[in-house]
């Protein structure tokens, strides 16, 4: 049994940990995985080319993320025709018949996250925002549902919106240079991890302080937490996501029930529980699919 698994990039640390979960799934069977992650992150036209490549020798299933909601529909399209099944994680497959889908909701979570920070920080204050890329279906989903939070509480104040785009350093540079011109915030709410530490090491070098909030729960976050630097995260859990989408490709390939669509639930991570995550990946568990979803 030979997969073909495609992640968004290799900058994230939660897409190394989602290959890892889906190579834990593979293992537990005996399949084969290979793995196809676009040079240019989150690059459409890149993984367009990969899943190309992947057709030349074709894989039983397609285990994917695709980076964009529309532009990587072509390719999609040829695996559909091909008659090979596919399964998504962290975003929906957008063309063809998917088997299923495993992934969260990111409007709820981003809300729940937001509704923590407000309630912190007593629902008063001045917050700054830092987004994905625009074309991100992630990005546009949680920046949506902090705007659903903010609109609850009327003593919040957008100071303002930044476009991190999904980067650390992207995210560190454009906070900077806001900094220049504003006074800090009295908290961040940052659409994930990665860009949550850039915004950290913006405000230390501006010799300001805020709280900040993200989303992933990557090992540095969780660490930024356990040191009071952080605030909280979610875990919008990638690796998780990964190994039940890999699970369910298996699972269909042996002609068992899968899902149609399942949405992992909202966790934050805070002072009170960061321990349980601060640990490598590698040594994170994954629950099997038995765990989340029972066929009647």
């Amino acid at each position: 049994m030979r997969l073909a698994v495609f992640t968004k990039n290799r900058s994230n640390p939660a897409y190394g940990a989602a290959r890892l979960g889906a190579d834990r799934a593979a293992a537990a069977v005996g399949a084969e995985v290979r793995h196809y992650v676009p040079d240019t992150p989150d690059d459409p036209v890149q993984q367009s080319a990969l899943i190309e490549r992947a057709l030349q020798d074709p894989p039983d299933a397609f285990v994917i993320s695709p980076v964009h909601a529309t532009r990587v529909n072509p390719a999609l399209e040829k695996i559909a025709r091909a008659g090979i099944p596919m399964v998504g994680f962290v975003n929906p497959i957008p063309v063809g018949p998917s088997v299923s889908y495993i992934g969260a909701d990111d409007v709820r979570l981003a809300d729940a996250l937001a509704e923590y920070l407000f309630t912190h920080i007593a629902g008063d204050g001045s917050v700054l925002v830092v987004t994905g890329p625009a074309d991100s279906v992630t990005s546009r989903d949680r920046l949506s549902g902090f705007m659903q939070a903010t609109a609850r509480h009327g003593g919040i104040t957008i100071a303002g919106t930044l476009a991190g785009d999904y980067d650390r350093a992207v995210a560190r540079a454009r906070t900077a240079a806001w900094l220049l011109s504003h006074s800090p915030p009295k908290a961040c709410l940052v659409a994930n991890d990665i860009m949550a530490v850039g915004v950290l090491e913006a405000l230390d070098d501006a010799g300001a302080r805020a709280d900040v909030v993200g989303v992933n729960a990557i090992p540095e976050a969780i660490r930024a937490i356990a040191d009071g630097r952080m605030l909280a995260t979610a875990n919008f859990n990638a690796m998780q996501m990964a190994n039940l989408a890999t699970e369910c490709a298996i699972r269909h390939l042996q002609g068992r029930p899968v899902p149609q669509s399942l949405e992992l639930p909202v966790e934050i991570v805070d002072g009170s529980n960061w321990s349980d995550l601060d640990r490598p990946y590698e040594d994170r568990p994954v629950l099997p699919l038995e765990h989340f979803w029972r066929h009647a």
